[in-house]
This record gives structure tokens, C-alpha cells and sequence, in this order.
């Protein structure tokens, strides 16, 4: 599964063209991504919600979803709130 489409399926981001957006900037197992990225049970997500980073471990891989049941698509691994120094 292509890594934008399950940032969309499994709701950790809302709409398709932002999940695209942000996983151009991601990381899968530790090696830069894009958003046509193939994306495996058992991978480990790292992505950036403008201040936080979010690292996720994929669960289950479906095509669609409901929405109580999106959760179970990933493990939280890690959220990290990033703090820019002002000069």
C-alpha cells in the first residue's frame, strides 16, 4: 500500500492531497519516503505534523476502513513536540 493512502485510511491525516504532502517529508524503517512509497506490516512510520513528530508502527494493511477502526491500522510509537529556538 502506498504510504499517502494509508496515512488517509487509517486517518492519521484527513485528506488525501496533505498525506501526500507530508509523507514527501517522511521516513519508513529510518530511510527517506515519498508518498508513493510502499508501505509493509510491521514498518515503522516517522512523519511531522508541523510542530510534532509522530512515530507509528503499521498494524494492519486495508484498503478501507471504518472510522472506530482506523486506530487499530497503527501502534504509537513516539509523539515529539519540536521546539524552535527564537534567536
Amino acid at each position: 500500500m502506498r504510504l499517502d493512502k494509508f496515512l488517509k485510511v487509517s486517518r492519521l491525516i484527513k485528506r488525501r492531497p496533505v498525506a501526500k504532502e507530508v509523507a514527501d517529508k517522511g521516513r519508513i524503517n529510518g530511510k527517506l519516503a515519498k508518498s508513493s512509497s510502499d508501505v509493509k506490516f510491521n514498518d515503522t512510520i516517522e512523519i511531522r505534523f508541523g510542530n510534532k513528530i509522530v512515530e507509528v508502527r503499521v498494524a494492519e494493511l486495508k484498503e478501507f476502513t471504518r472510522k472506530e477502526d482506523a486506530d487499530k491500522m497503527y501502534e504509537m510509537i513516539s509523539e515529539t513536540r519540536i521546539t524552535e529556538e527564537v534567536e
